[in-house]
Order: C-alpha cells, then structure tokens, then sequence
C-alpha cells in the first residue's frame, strides 16, 4: 500500500478520497487553485501544493505542475479523481514517465474506450451488443448509411460527450441539416468533427454497469439506473437498477467483463448501456454505448448496495494488490439513490448560480459527499455541485422515500439551488413505480420546475425574520417587562410585500399580512403558528433569507428608507446587494446618465432588481456583462460625478 499519494482534483471529490485515506493510514497531498486555497478538501488534506491561477486551464489542468508537486512531496502516486486530467492519457504516460503510479487504467486502455467508433468496433470483436448502426471512419455517405439503419436515427460525436455534438433525426428530409450543426458543435467542442449513426431508440434507459480490473481480469459491481436525465447530464441515480431480472443482470454483467478485459483495465470503471425498454427490461434489447475509464460521480449507490470502498479498491488494486474479492464473493443488499445538489436556479433553465453558503445543514441518516462547508462561497469557476445525498434502505420504497425526506429536510441559504426540483422528482408516480426512461424529465419538466407558492404561514415567518428577530430564545425567557412594540418588515418572494409585526415578547410576535393574521412564537429552536408546532426553520442575514418548511422559500429583504444605499458604496461604484445574474445592461463607457436613471438588472432570489443611478454623471466604467453570475458587493458599474 502506498503512504502518501497525490490527489489531483478538488471538491467532493477530492474529500471523499481523503476519507478512504485517513482510514487505510495514507498521507495526502491536495493541489488547489488560488480560489480554493481554503477550500475544504486544502484543510482535510495533510499538506497542500497551489497551482495557482483561477481557471481549470491555468490549475486543475496543468499536468507538469501536478505531477512536480507530487515529486517535490514525495507522494509515491497521483489519484486523479473525475473530471480533468482523470482520463486524459497523454498524462497518465507522463505519470509512469516520472516514477510515480497514476491510480486508474492504463493511456491504452483509456485510448481504446476514448472514441466511441473505435470502442464500439473493438466491442463487436469482443462479444459486447452494439447499437445498429454505422461506426466506420469514413463521413462521405452518412445520409445513405442514415437510410440504411432506418429512421429515426441519432447523430452522435466520436469524441463527444454530455450531450455535445449529438442530434435526433426523424426524417431524411433534415438529416443534411442536423448532421452539419453535430458537426459543427463536436469540432469546437471537442476538436474532431467526424460522427458516427446509430438506431434511435424510442424508449430507452440508461443503465451502467461497475466494473473493476487488475489489468488482466475484472469483477462487476451491478448495476445503477441513471434514465433520469436532463438535457443528457444524469439527475438522479440509483442502484439496482428498477425491474431488472435475474437473466438481464447477469448477461449484463458478463458484457460489462468481457468490455473490461478486452482493454485490460486496471482499476474502476463504467460501461454504460442504452437498454430498448418499449416491452420491458429484456437480456437481448441492451447495447454498449461508451466506457467512462475512471471513478464516476455516483458510485456511492454502487457502495451503499455492496458494502465495497471502491477507492480503498483502486488504491490496492494501483499498489500491486490483486482484485480484493470474486464475482462470488459480491451480492446485493438494498436499494440506494443519489441527488446531485447543485447551485442553479432552475426556473431560469437550470442556470448555474454563485453565491455564499450562509446556511449548510444536510438530514441525518443521509451519506453526504461534499466539498463545501458553511461560509464558502460556490465560485463561477468550477462545477457548481453543493453535494451529493445518497440514501439507502432495505427496498425500493424504502430508500425512495428517505431521499424524499432527507431532500426536504436540506437547509441551504445563500443561493439558490435545485432541491425544491429533486424533492418534486423524488415524489414523481412514474418514478415511483420505477416507470423510468430518458424522456421522463422533459416530459413532465413543468410540472416538476413548479414553484409552490409560501402560504401565509411561510410569509408571517419571513416577515419575522426580515426584521431580524428570528435568533431563538430560550423557553425560560419569561414575562417580558415591555411589549406591543410595532414595526414595518419588508420582503419579497415573488413580489415586495409589506407586513406589520407587533413584539409582544422577545419570543412572541402578531403578524398582520394583508390577507391573515398570524401569531408567532420561537422557542429552544422551535417555532409554533397560531399555537401549533411546525417543522419550519429560518435564515436571514439582513438583505437575503429563507423558510424552510418542507420546501426552501428563498425570499429578500426591502430596504424600506433606500434601496440605492444597498447599491453604492460611496466611491461612484454601484454594486451587486446580493449574488445574482446579470440580466440586462442599460449603459456603455462614456454614457451620460441621470440620478434614478437604469444602469442594469439583476436577477436574483427569482426577481429582477433594477440597479439605479444615484446621481448624475458619466459611465467610466461598465465591469459586467449580461448573463454573467456576480457575488455579492461584486463591482458592476463605475460612475464620475459631474461637477
């Protein structure tokens, strides 16, 4: 076993490599961005090198520094996580170049699975189903080969990846058309225009099969279904896979070996399979689709299903170590999924949003994989996941909904996230009945980006902590010598809104909304409506806030003297209140404005926010863009006062 290795990667991911560590007795090394020189897994690890820079291409992606940093600590190998270098084999050779163990497979085998033609070929020779199709080099007579596997057909990328490069054609009418838009997107994509044409399957269900290799032989780990997808990025995973018999399992199983040792991979894997699910789950309606020759985001419900560690496993497995266990030896136990949480503002498109995490608290009895704490700041620069809750029970049903409650019990303030769609998803009928495919989400996609609108209740709440008395007291506070003392809370859900809230006590509130009237009581972290006990909780820091009672209610705080205050910061820069999206610009350099005059919107907490001049003068200086995500206080625009 090693006893220090290199981790080359950041966030959730490089957290949870250093978990397995700390229990095996292995030192870590992080690497990090200047942006993430106090990121979490830079404080878990036992030392830490920078990189540098803020971008992936000036940190995460520089090899040589990587690989320098691991000699200058004396990590003996590099864990190169998911994402970035983890399946690039040019570094994997440099790796074995300088002395050191790249914990993965070998630049060959990474190469073979690389190019979907050239894996999907290499898989007929090897016994693996392939969809019907046309995987050959040559891009001169696509449209006859379209015509020959019969429409509906799907145009996908070599090289491609993510949905980058890949179009659905129903008729020969538009294929000319949608093959030179794939072609044109897979070569700024990916730097290769060349596709190949596969049968378009009608009903179809992404499921995956864990593997793992010592270089000569391989083990499968089951299955995970990941049908449920957005726009070909994977929502939500889990393991087994629903409906899946015996004989499909198996033969699954056997395919996802055989693809393994045709390659002769060493270490964890995934062969992804699209599955013709229109009369059921069948053993001969599967098809290899591509190979991701690295860890994959959720392998946690692999874990949870089979007890294994499979990054103890790669760090055997890379040390010298034969495969830890026998396809015998491996069974199932349960059933498990995994959300992935991210930033993004959902009714906006699942737009990726920043912002700090003033407010981080995950259910008990959930496994969370995570790369942030309470405080940080979700940055622009990278992937804006929060964390991964994986959930696991004895059944199906079980485990279902505990991810339904575990969702619904996450408090995150600060920004806005996609828990509200992943609880709607979780509690979806066609999910439950495991009646899952591709389509599910886009099918339904209105009914689950929803709002739900806060009920009286939810905005009393708000009100109260608006005006900043949600701190808890304790029950024994007592009779209060003063009361009735009135204020004016202004706040915004969807729209400004202006409450009165009547202190009776420093635990007791009257507030009169002008639909309801509500009384108010906080108590040892407790808050009671109307005398009834809720499960409701609330965060506010002054100018942003949230209920959280069964969903999240993000509202704002008005500013009921001066909102432009909130704006400038006295030296002619207006700036952002709250993190947000620049919707639109109003001014260039050199414009001359007036007091009260729009500079720019912000999109925030679902509402537009139209920042204001606050005096006359000249734009020096526009630092935004529309469409770009700016953190609070960020610097937008830059004025001089006329004389």
């Amino acid at each position: 076993m090693f006893t220090k290795i290199l981790i080359a990667n950041r966030g959730e991911i490089a957290c949870r490599i250093i978990d397995t560590c700390r229990r095996l007795g292995v030192g870590t090394v992080a690497v990090h961005s200047d942006v993430d020189a106090n990121a979490r897994h830079v404080d878990m690890a036992d030392e830490a090198v920078s990189l540098g820079g803020a971008t992936p291409a000036e940190s995460y992606l520089r090899g040589d520094a990587i690989i320098d940093a691991a000699l200058t600590t004396g990590a003996q190998a590099i864990h190169p996580g998911y994402g970035f270098l983890s399946e690039n084999p040019d570094f994997v050779e440099a790796v074995d170049a300088a002395g050191l163990t790249f914990i993965g497979p070998s630049a060959h085998a990474i190469r073979a699975m690389g190019l979907k033609d050239a894996a999907k070929a290499l898989m007929v020779k090897a016994g693996v189903p392939v969809v019907p199709g046309y995987h050959e080099a040559g891009q001169d007579n696509l449209a006859a080969e379209a015509d020959r596997i019969g429409y509906p057909v799907l145009i996908k990328a070599v090289a491609g990846g993510g949905g980058k490069g890949m179009r659905r054609v129903n008729a020969a009418k538009d294929f000319a058309q949608e093959l030179e838009a794939a072609q044109t997107e897979a070569q700024k994509a990916f730097g290769n225009a060349a596709v190949l044409i596969e049968k378009y399957v009608s009903t179809p269900r992404h499921i995956e099969v864990q593997v793992f290799g010592d270089g000569t032989k391989a083990v499968h780990l089951f299955e995970r279904d990941c049908s449920l997808q957005r726009r070909h990025q994977k929502v939500t995973e889990e393991a087994p896979a629903p409906g899946m018999t015996p004989e499909m399992r198996d033969a699954m199983g056997q395919a996802a070996v055989r693809a393994a040792e045709a390659v002769g991979y060493a270490g964890a894997g995934t062969v992804e399979f699209i599955v013709d699910a229109s009369d059921g789950l069948r053993s001969d309606r599967f098809y290899f689709m591509e190979m991701n020759t690295r860890l994959q985001v959720e392998h946690p419900v692999t874990e949870a299903i089979t007890g294994v560690d499979l990054v103890e496993w790669q760090l055997r497995v890379a040390s010298g170590q034969g495969l830890p266990a026998t396809q015998d030896d491996l069974s199932i136990t349960g059933h498990s999924f995994e959300a992935r949480i991210y930033a993004e503002d959902v009714p906006a498109g699942f737009l990726p949003a920043i912002g700090t995490l003033h407010q981080l608290q995950f259910a008990d009895g959930a496994r969370i994989d995570t790369g942030v704490r309470e405080g940080d700041e979700i940055s622009p620069h990278y992937d804006p996941m929060i964390a991964k809750l994986t959930v696991h029970g004895p059944d199906r049903a079980t485990a279902l909904a505990q991810l339904t409650r575990a969702l619904k019990a996450t408090r995150i303030g600060g920004t806005v996230t996609n828990i509200g769609f992943l609880a709607a998803l979780s509690e979806h009928s066609g999910f439950a009945a495991g009646d899952v495919d591709t389509g599910l989400i886009e099918r339904d996609l209105e009914a689950l980006t929803k709002s739900t609108e806060p009920c009286t209740k939810t905005r009393a709440l708000a009100a109260v902590a608006a005006l900043g008395l949600h701190r808890s007291v304790p029950a024994f506070a007592g009779v209060s010598l003063w009361g009735g003392v009135e204020q004016t809370a202004r706040f915004a859900f969807d729209e400004d809104e202006t409450a009165r809230v009547e202190t009776l006590s420093p635990a007791q509130f009257r507030v009169t909304l002008p639909d309801a009237i509500h009384d108010i009581t906080h108590t040892d972290g407790t808050w009671r409506v109307d005398g009834s006990k809720t499960a409701a909780s609330v965060w506010c820091n002054g100018t942003q806030g949230a209920v959280f009672w069964g969903e999240t209610y993000p509202f704002i705080v008005v500013d009921p003297l001066d909102r432009a205050a909130v704006q400038g910061g006295g030296d002619g820069v207006t700036r952002a209140p709250m993190p947000g999206l620049v919707r639109v610009v109003d001014v260039k350099a050199g414009a001359q404005v007036k007091a009260g005059d729009r500079l720019l919107v912000l999109e925030a907490m679902k509402m537009e926010h139209a920042l204001r001049a606050e005096a006359d003068g000249t734009v020096a200086e526009v630092m935004a863009s529309a469409g770009d995500q700016v953190t609070a206080g960020a610097a937008l625009v830059r004025m001089e006062a006329d004389d």
